[in-house]
């Protein structure tokens, strides 16, 4: 059953989970326990989680960059 249930969320929410899992790691290793902290935490998942969002729907990573960053930034 559990190999089922990972096996649905591997094939259709790939990249939300692995971007939400590396999010995790990396805030956990500059974070530690704390009520800001944790904020940080969450900030970094959901950040990974909106970045694996992205290329679920397959939609073009650079294009979002060059909206959200000024000219000349990314290339």
């Amino acid at each position: 059953m559990f190999k089922d249930i990972f096996t649905d969320i591997w094939l259709n929410y790939r990249g939300r989970f692995l971007c939400s899992l590396t999010g995790l790691v990396i805030a956990s290793l500059f974070l530690t326990v704390g009520f800001f902290r944790t904020l940080f935490l969450l900030l970094f998942v959901g950040g990974g989680f909106f970045i694996g969002y992205k290329i679920d729907k397959k939609e073009d990573l650079a294009e979002w960059l060059d909206r959200l960053l000024p000219p000349g930034y990314h290339k």
